[in-house]
């Protein structure tokens, strides 16, 4: 009983964190020309640590502004600067947790 409690509370808490990244996340990025996986690069490139991206990333998300975006000129002239995120603070972190596993170089390259 204690194991089936277990595996159930693990599973609940596996797709709540992936739910957070795809319904918040994927669910808009996936409606422009750019894929998701472009902002992380952009961000890589500027930020280069783990720690830098998602500070950054949070940041961004908080206080979106023209000024501290990584995209070109041309793509803020074409979609505009995104509205700041309604999620909480925990919430934000577990999306951008999902998001740095799902697209990080280190360790994968050879």
């Amino acid at each position: 009983m204690v194991k089936r409690l277990l595996f159930c509370v693990l599973v609940f808490v596996s797709f709540s964190y992936a739910s957070v990244y795809k319904s918040n996340c994927v669910s808009c990025h996936n409606r422009l020309p750019v894929s998701i996986d472009k902002y992380f690069y952009r961000y890589l490139l500027k930020y280069s640590s783990k720690t830098a991206v998602k500070e950054a990333m949070t940041n961004y998300l908080k206080n979106p502004s023209k000024d501290t975006t990584i995209m070109p000129e041309a793509f803020i002239s074409r979609f505009g600067v995104k509205k700041s995120t309604h999620l909480s603070d925990k919430d934000l972190q577990n999306a951008l947790d999902e998001y740095w596993e799902i697209y990080k170089v280190f360790g994968k390259l050879k």
